[in-house]
């Protein structure tokens, strides 16, 4: 196992036990966040419970830290979510996934079947976003963009990246990922459509059982110049490609199933080092790999990071005692090194942020 220890807990400090960190909206709190991105100049906090965004100048400096900037509301004591008539193009509605690309910021607003994104990185609190993906324009919120799946709509994007050069989005209503080689501007055709026969297809596991081409949930995505990796949390797997792909075409490497037309599932038993359930985030950096194994309640991690094969274990837990286990905060009290229903992930240099999401909290590591 890895060694670790936590470096930062944002969000309101726990009252004791199991009972959860306090959840109302204010620059220190967080309810169930679900996305986290981290670099040399940037924490951004994707405070999904409460529908907006919370951006950190560098690295906080102390637990419980206040954000400097709140994004989506008006300001850091609103919650809920802005749906048509009450400014769609300034509010979220679930947002997810975040990642910064070429000193922009691109936000999964997930409920509002779109990508949101900045042009520079904001200054200031409620700054609006200055462009949208998946819709006509920033007053448009529905799914598909009102009609049937194609090339230019999103349903329930939940996850985006930008890996060496590529830009992807989960489009998980849709059960695909999408790519384009370079930045895309709105109305783009992608250069890559995984996980379906053609851009109008969007059927769970393309209408059959589960492959080694197919999604049932595809959320999260990761990798480097040699694989590209895609966390499948309906089918309870994480599929690699390597090399990265320029068309469709079948996976090289699956994590969390025997083999690759496996989507099993057994609840309340160790998982050991081989299983996942609903992995809902998956990161890698240098020759790690980690993954969160979300519904056991901790993250894995593969050292060195794999490219190709079947089942692989992994070589490290994090959250859990050992790799049988798998209670929420290990059904004691929580604590810096537990975790509930882990959600989102960002590796950078040394440092692993995970969103917590089942304890309102967002936990930095160094591994």
């Amino acid at each position: 196992m890895m060694a670790s220890k936590t470096v930062r807990w944002l969000g309101a400090p726990a009252p004791g036990g199991l009972v959860l960190p306090a959840a109302n909206p204010t620059p220190t709190n967080l309810y169930a966040p679900r996305g986290v991105y981290l670099d040399d100049e940037l924490l951004i906090v994707v405070d999904s419970g409460n529908h907006r965004v919370l951006i950190w100048h560098g690295l906080p400096l102390s637990d419980h830290q206040p954000a400097d900037l709140v994004l989506g509301q008006p300001d850091f004591f609103h919650e809920g979510p802005r749906a048509a008539g009450r400014g769609p193009a300034n509010g979220f509605h679930l947002p997810t996934g975040v990642t910064v690309a070429e000193g922009k910021i691109y936000l999964a607003d997930a409920w509002h079947h779109r990508v949101l994104c900045w042009h520079r990185i904001p200054d200031r609190s409620g700054a609006p976003p200055d462009s949208v993906i998946g819709q006509d324009s920033l007053l448009d919120i529905e799914p598909n963009r009102g009609g049937a799946v194609g090339p230019h709509t999103l349903y329930w994007p939940y996850g985006v990246a930008w890996i060496n050069g590529w830009f992807y989005i989960a489009d998980t209503g849709n059960r695909r990922v999408l790519g384009w080689h370079g930045l895309p501007a709105n109305g783009q055709p992608p250069d890559l459509i995984l996980g379906q026969p053609d851009p109008c297809g969007n059927a769970e596991n393309r209408g059959g059982p589960p492959a080694a081409n197919s999604f049932r949930w595809p959320h999260a995505i990761a990798g480097d110049s040699e694989t590209l990796y895609v966390a499948d949390a309906g089918n309870h797997r994480v599929l690699g490609w390597t090399p990265p792909p320029t068309r469709d075409r079948p996976a090289d490497l699956v994590l969390g199933q025997a083999n690759m037309q496996s989507a099993f599932e057994q609840p309340h038993v160790p998982q050991g080092a081989h299983r996942l359930r609903f992995p809902y985030a998956v990161a890698c950096a240098g020759d790690r790999l980690f993954v969160a194994d979300t519904a056991n309640n901790r993250v894995l991690s593969w050292q060195p990071i794999p490219r190709a094969g079947a089942g692989l274990p992994a070589q490290a837990v994090f959250g859990q005692y050992n790799f049988a286990d798998s209670g929420e905060n290990r059904w004691q009290a929580i604590g810096p090194d537990t975790l509930c229903w882990p959600y989102g992930l960002c590796v950078h240099r040394q440092w692993l942020a995970i969103a917590d999401s089942g304890n309102n909290r967002v936990l930095i590591w160094e591994v």
